[in-house]
């Protein structure tokens, strides 16, 4: 095993690696936005872009990092401003600044007689001569690093999925993106002596690409890129010394080849599915410390692969689908925007009002959602009609599932008339809302759902409380009746009953808090 160990007992040799695991860290915070933003062209652009200012420097006889940090806060500058104009693209800002700081940098580098060994080191980089001091300016650029990735995090997730609901909530997403931009630029700087301006984007890109095929939350994904890049300058920094190769670019190939490595083993994935992978993982490792064991028997537990729903296939884009409830004919159809395509359910299933009629509402029909699931009121039932396509929000990224179209069931609407009330419920029982309004029957007003319960509201002001869950498994389940307006909010149910009197309750819609404000119109 001296092979393995004997190039980590060299004194330069290992101030390389401590460098390469700092680099790896502070590329993976940076790199990870870069990737998952489309920013790639932008990184491309600073990390040459620091041309003219180490030219200068080095002219000069100052410091490099310096003269690197100069010119790409002078890069991300005319970016900024430059991506501002609405005549062209940001894309042709960067593509210009680009060209104009890598030309201005080749003259500065043309009017000296003895730079080429010093250009070699700005485009290559020379890891194994990384200094002590090298080490500190690391080590402070990954906590910089680290605390703006912390204090952006909510920002830069926001922006990066939706800059309005970003500005909206006051997140201020023009700050994020000038934010973003110096972590990329002080990932850029700080990388540079260590692999090369040209190999900087080795490790700022291809390893927060290879943790993406594995996980689409984004701390998992920065810290997989991290592990990444440094299992790539390890195995890097010992391929260099046993084949004497140039040790930046030895890491960097490693790095880019960790990404096609990753994508190989995600295309198998997918191919012949993650469980059949999983199990098979799972069982080969389970099976190494039974070996030489007595007879016994060993379960293997799979893994649910993050964001499985069973019976719904993933997609890549929301998934737009639109419930219409025919008022003439009572015919319920469902309407994919995607493809276009036009699914005509049974009018049996949702009880067409040819064959129920309704006092309530003179067309026999009314209709409400709830982003997944259509409510068809007539003739005094409630169908349910499950679209097959909804979102699953999880903050820092979302989930969109398509599965077929379906009548999950009916039942009885409205059933809050006094039987089968949850003990302690609140309010009377009157005929009339309050000021003499009749109370209409059977026609649904709203629905309100979270990811446990849907409540939906009759224009009488009667709420049927349902589990969700059973819903997306194909089952009505047991419907909860509730006199009154009722609103799933925060884990609980807020009910105001026909007196105006609010309530909090639990999910299940038993008795639960009174509240000392009231509510006269709560509908609406």
């Amino acid at each position: 095993m001296d092979w393995l160990f004997a190039p980590f007992e060299v004194a330069f040799v290992q101030r390389a690696l401590w460098g390469g695991l700092l680099v790896s860290c502070v590329c993976a915070l940076a790199g990870t936005w870069v990737v998952v933003r489309g920013m790639a062209f932008l990184g491309d652009a600073m990390s040459h872009g620091m041309l003219p200012g180490v030219a200068v420097a080095a002219l000069l006889g100052g410091n490099l990092l310096l003269g690197a940090a100069i010119s790409c806060a002078a890069m991300a500058f005319g970016v900024s401003a430059l991506g501002r104009s609405k005549r062209f693209a940001p894309d042709t800002a960067i593509g210009l600044l680009f060209v104009g700081m890598l030309a201005t940098g080749v003259i500065i580098v043309s009017r000296s007689q003895s730079f080429a060994v010093d250009l070699t080191g700005f485009l290559f980089g020379d890891v194994l001569a990384v200094r002590a001091v090298d080490l500190v300016y690391l080590g402070a650029a990954l906590v910089i690093a680290l605390i703006v990735a912390v204090l952006g995090h909510r920002a830069f997730v926001a922006s990066t999925f939706d800059p309005r609901k970003a500005h909206t909530l006051g997140l201020r997403p023009k700050l994020a993106q000038v934010a973003l931009i110096g972590l990329v630029t002080l990932a850029i700087v700080a990388s540079f002596h260590v692999v090369g301006t040209l190999l900087v984007f080795g490790l700022l890109i291809a390893p927060p690409a290879a943790a993406l095929y594995w996980s689409d939350r984004i701390p998992v994904v920065m810290m997989g890129a991290a592990l990444i890049g440094a299992a790539s300058t390890a195995v890097g920094l010992l391929v260099s010394w046993h084949a004497e190769t140039a040790a930046g670019a030895t890491i960097a190939a490693v790095a880019v080849g960790s990404f096609f490595l990753s994508a190989i083993v995600a295309a198998l994935r997918d191919r012949f599915g993650a469980r059949r992978l999983g199990a098979a993982a799972v069982a080969a490792l389970a099976a190494v410390p039974l070996v030489g064991c007595g007879s016994g028997e060993s379960a293997v537990v799979e893994e649910t692969p993050h964001g499985f729903v069973a019976g719904a296939e993933e997609m890549a884009e929301p998934q737009t689908r639109v419930i219409v409830a025919d008022a003439g004919t009572g015919e319920v159809r469902v309407v994919d925007l995607l493809t276009e395509q036009v699914t005509a359910l049974d009018a049996k299933e949702t009880h067409s009002p040819q064959t129920h009629s309704t006092g309530s509402d003179a067309n026999g029909v009314r209709l409400a959602g709830d982003g997944r699931f259509g409510f068809v009121a007539a003739g005094g039932r409630l169908s349910i009609v499950d679209s097959g396509a909804w979102t699953v929000d999880h903050g820092d990224h979302r989930h969109y599932y398509s599965a077929p179209i379906r009548v999950v069931g009916s039942t009885d609407f409205p059933a809050a008339t006094g039987a089968g009330e949850p003990s302690g419920a609140a309010g009377p029982k009157t005929p009339a809302e309050p000021g003499g309004a009749p109370r209409s029957s059977g026609a649904v007003l709203s629905a309100h759902s979270d990811p446990v319960v849907t409540a939906v509201v009759s224009d009488g002001g009667d709420t049927i409380v349902f589990d969700r869950v059973a819903l997306g498994e194909g089952t009505v389940g047991e419907p909860r009746p509730i006199p009154g307006v009722a609103v799933p909010y925060g884990e609980r149910l807020i009910v105001v009953d026909r007196a105006g009197r609010v309530e909090v309750r639990g999910r299940d819609g038993t008795a639960g808090e009174a509240q000392p404000a009231t509510c006269a119109q709560p509908r609406g």
